[in-house]
């Protein structure tokens, strides 16, 4: 056994590395990983097994490791298995193994074949007292999945949206970050933007868009609520006896007033004063330029949206709220700024869905609050700029 453990310490270092990864899958490491993972039962083998093959996972963007594990017969059963281990250890690498997996579309689909969303939320259940390493894991692999809308249902309907809510209680930062990414992909389907509401998540995400320290958490705790107040949920939240429904009617126009309100108070963090003074007097570069060094949230730009998620807050510079559409500006100025690592993305989902009529229309808008005018500005010239790359 110490020999295997030996072995396997030589793989974890090499599969931690971009170039020597690649070698370690060409020359059959990940089946020998994928072996030690399902037929050993030894707590520390199966504990570097899956931290090895999470190293290994990490590289998505510079080479074909992650999908390649992915598609390894019996290497996603295996981790889904070692999910429901009695060692806190095994689970954490784990699911750390499978957060890193479902940045691939196919890999999240045969999670989720392999009982991964069953199997992930019972973790997300059981870890309340469990080390925030793990925690963050549990919650990171939901986040993972549910950019998934058929993972997203799934994990509401199998109960998920309570332990993350519990988790974004959670004082550690890396903890409730990442339970707020995923209840922020959780909150874009109404039936699960009206189980956070009845589970007690407003108050969670309003707490973490005001306090954390964290400007992503609060972005995208922010996010969720703008996504679960922005009237799509509403035709859910009625279904019942009419007595029922007008009680359910007033406790969510209470929950909306609050968080409007606070969303509001987070946008406006961002806006300088002076420097939106400046711009909202001069259409020169150099004003906006002002604004975006005082708004950006530079880890902002690693997140993807996906074309409805994108058209979701197009939408929103339509709606009546006039903090909504502020937030919406907002949102689309974080996903489009140049050299953000999925802007290009972005921009072209907003071209194809004609946005920039829309921009254009916000940016002009009488009735529409200054930092939603400035900020759709931003996102037009965002867009012009991509174009000129384009082009060049």
């Amino acid at each position: 056994m110490e020999f295997w453990k030996g072995q396997l310490g030589h793989l974890l270092i090499l599969a931690a590395d971009d170039k020597c990864s690649m070698e370690v899958a060409t020359v059959g490491g990940i089946n020998a990983l994928v072996t030690l993972a399902r037929k050993c039962k030894h707590e520390g083998v199966q504990e570097q097994s899956a931290r090895a093959l999470a190293n290994l996972a990490a590289h998505g963007d510079s080479n074909t490791n992650n999908a390649a594990v992915g598609q390894e017969a019996g290497a996603l059963e295996a981790l889904v298995l070692l999910i429901r281990s009695q060692h806190d250890t095994v689970r954490q690498e784990a699911a750390g193994a499978l957060w890193n997996l479902s940045f691939d579309d196919r890999n999240r689909e045969g999670i989720a074949l392999a009982g991964g969303v069953e199997a992930l939320v019972a973790l997300a259940h059981s870890c309340s007292n469990a080390s925030p390493s793990l925690q963050e894991r549990a919650a990171g692999a939901l986040w993972g999945l549910s950019v998934s809308e058929a993972n997203s249902i799934a994990i509401g309907r199998e109960g998920g949206v309570a332990p993350l809510i519990a988790l974004a209680r959670s004082q550690t930062e890396d903890v409730h970050e990442t339970a707020a990414g995923a209840l922020w992909n959780l909150a874009f389907n109404p039936g699960n933007a009206l189980r956070i509401v009845e589970d007690g998540g407003v108050p969670a995400l309003i707490h973490l868009c005001s306090s954390s320290l964290s400007k992503m958490a609060r972005f995208m705790a922010a996010l969720a609520l703008a996504y679960m107040f922005d009237g799509r949920m509403d035709e859910y939240a009625l279904v019942g006896s009419s007595a029922e429904g007008g009680s359910k009617s007033v406790g969510l126009e209470r929950a909306r007033r609050m968080a409007l309100k606070h969303i509001e108070t987070f946008v406006l963090t961002f806006a300088d004063p002076q420097a939106f003074s400046a711009a909202a007097l001069s259409s020169a570069p150099a004003p906006l330029a002002q604004v975006i060094e005082s708004a950006r949230i530079l880890e902002a730009g690693h997140l993807r949206c996906s074309g409805a998620e994108i058209g979701r807050f197009v939408s929103m510079l339509r709606n009546q709220s006039p903090v909504l559409k502020a937030c919406a500006a907002f949102a689309l100025l974080q996903f489009t700024v140049p050299g953000g690592r999925h802007a290009p993305h972005h921009v072209n989902l907003l071209q194809v869905s004609g946005a920039p009529r829309v921009l254009r229309a916000a940016a002009a808008a009488a009735s529409a609050p200054l930092e939603a005018k400035i900020f759709a500005r931003i996102v037009l010239r965002n867009l012009e700029h991509h174009q000129i790359d384009s082009a060049a």
